[in-house]
């Protein structure tokens, strides 16, 4: 989100409500409102596909589904551009005090959609509030923090318990948007999470859970106004209605097209397709509290049973890299010398059959049944499972479900879709959350040397040491193959031709604010 800077020097239990039903905007905001929803080039549509995350409180969610719309509703004390730098946000500047003290220069000037003023005492209430909050699936990343000291109103010092490499990293995403005090003591937690309120260049005004958002410019956004008069989010799991808008012009913007349906892009005058690596990578988890998939060695067999090349051939087109372990090749912590599991059968049925596991046992693989391209990928998968003498009882699930109840409760089945964002780009995010033991993702899995790994890599700021404390935990979980690594994905999106200013955001966050319609 570079561009703000550049300007600025010149779930659960939602319900359907409208556009008063939200904080109320400012009587200039409200007056601009709706005439300019009559513009004809007022309002971008964009077919959405990851889906309503069910909750926008910043520190309710890890899904990107959360990141890619909440990014342009709330800000942080730093952002990261498109060309993945940390800038400035909410924060002019920063400087360690110390290695365990970090002091941030606050914006001036700056209020939160409801009118309430940011300053330092918005900032400690953002974070005492997430580390108050041991259940979110956020509170793991920002640990390091102990405490937020107020200097004075514009400017506050995090103290550190312990040295943290990836903080400034994790402070431009997700848990760290930072939050109004007053708005939330006055509504409560579950209220805010239906109906947020940020400092972003964009208020959401009306949300229909699994249905869609309106989102309408902040005419007061520190960084000047959005170019949109709004932004209509609409979510459409379904792949073939998403292309369907796109042929009668209803989108403006789609979101996840299937490699299979990229020459329905390509075959549509007016639209462009625009395809990008991502920090994205897709595997199947192996539960491994689950007989037999406690039992090293199938899971080793099921490894060599799933051809992941062909996946990324036959059933994404080509759009995808192979991956060894659970990151992408972007990702510090990345071993570039190790090798996925090959494509050998044979390997497999001998491991099978060492294991003890009888020809005809049944596994169950659940997935989330609003992604279509895996669909195809389970679908293949189970065929070459059964190949090798495994049958696969194949379910789909809803996404929310899925996500925020089924894997957190150790429910989703012996094997299941799993994706990760890895938006810092540095393994630490990933590892820790999946494979430490007793993390919300993290419901069965545990390994000691892990564990001290982790501890060892988050103690110091030597990138050295850290990356060798990585390898060595890609090594374990490469012979132990608590997962199957697929496939780093890349994002293939249509977009309009009248759209203008808009980047295919490689970190699958939106940046709406510098967008607008011919």
């Amino acid at each position: 989100m570079k561009r703000k800077i550049w300007a600025s020097l010149v779930a659960t239990g939602a319900t359907v409500f409208g556009l008063t039903s939200l904080a109320p905007l400012s009587a200039e905001a409200q007056s601009q409102v709706h005439p300019r929803f009559a513009a004809p080039h007022g309002q971008l549509v964009i077919a959405d596909a990851l889906g309503d995350p069910g909750n926008w409180d910043p520190i309710a969610t890890f899904a990107i589904s959360w990141g890619e719309i909440g990014s342009n509703i709330f800000d942080g004390l730093v952002q990261r551009t498109p060309e993945m730098k940390i800038e400035p946000d909410l924060a002019t500047s920063w400087k360690y005090l110390t290695p365990k003290s970090l002091e941030f220069t606050l914006r001036k000037g700056v209020k939160f959609q409801d009118g309430e003023p940011f300053d330092a005492t918005a900032v400690a209430f953002t974070f005492n509030r997430l580390l108050a909050d041991k259940s979110s699936p956020q509170y793991s990343n920002y640990t390091a923090i102990s405490s937020v000291q107020i200097v004075n109103p514009y400017k506050v010092v995090l103290h550190l318990n312990s040295v943290d490499p990836v903080l400034i990293t994790k402070l431009a995403g997700y848990g760290a948007m930072i939050v109004p005090p007053k708005y939330i003591q006055l509504h409560g937690s579950t209220y805010f999470g239906n109906h947020p309120i940020g400092t972003g260049p964009f208020q959401m005004v009306s949300y229909k859970k699994d249905s869609s958002i309106l989102l309408v410019a902040n005419t007061h956004y520190w960084a000047g106004p959005p170019k949109l008069a709004s932004v209509l989010v609409k979510f459409v799991p379904d792949a073939n209605t998403r292309i369907q808008m796109m042929q009668t012009g209803e989108a403006n913007i789609i979101e996840t097209i299937p490699p299979s349906l990229t020459s329905e892009v390509t075959a549509q005058s007016g639209y462009s397709l625009d395809a990008t690596g991502s920090p994205t990578v897709y595997e199947i988890r192996l539960d491994t509290a689950l007989p037999p998939m406690n039992n090293v060695l199938v899971r080793q067999a099921i490894n060599y049973a799933v051809d992941k090349n062909a996946i990324i051939q036959k059933i994404l087109n080509g759009y995808g890299q192979p991956i060894s372990t659970f990151q992408g090749n972007l990702s510090f912590g990345n071993d570039p010398a190790m090798s996925n599991y090959p494509y050998d059968p044979k390997k497999a049925q001998a491991l099978l059959k060492k294991a003890g596991i009888k020809p005809g046992t049944t596994l169950t693989f659940d997935y989330d049944g609003s992604d279509a391209t895996f669909a195809e990928v389970a679908q293949a998968a189970a065929e070459e499972l059964q190949q090798v003498g495994l049958n696969v009882k194949l379910q789909p699930e809803d996404t929310n479900t899925f996500y925020n109840t089924l894997i957190p409760k150790e429910k989703a089945g012996q094997m299941y879709e799993f994706a990760w964002g890895g938006w810092t780009l540095d393994f630490d995010n990933t590892a820790y959350l999946l494979y430490h033991k007793g993390q919300f993702w993290d419901p069965d899995f545990g390994n000691a040397t892990i564990d001290a790994l982790l501890t060892k890599e988050r103690s110091t700021n030597d990138q050295a040491v850290r990356q060798q404390a990585f390898f060595k935990i890609d090594a374990i979980l490469h012979q132990q193959a608590v997962e199957v690594p697929l496939y780093q994905a890349d994002t293939i999106w249509a977009v309009q031709k009248t759209v203008k200013g808009w980047v295919t955001p490689p970190d699958e966050r939106m940046d709406l604010w510098g967008v607008s319609l011919q």
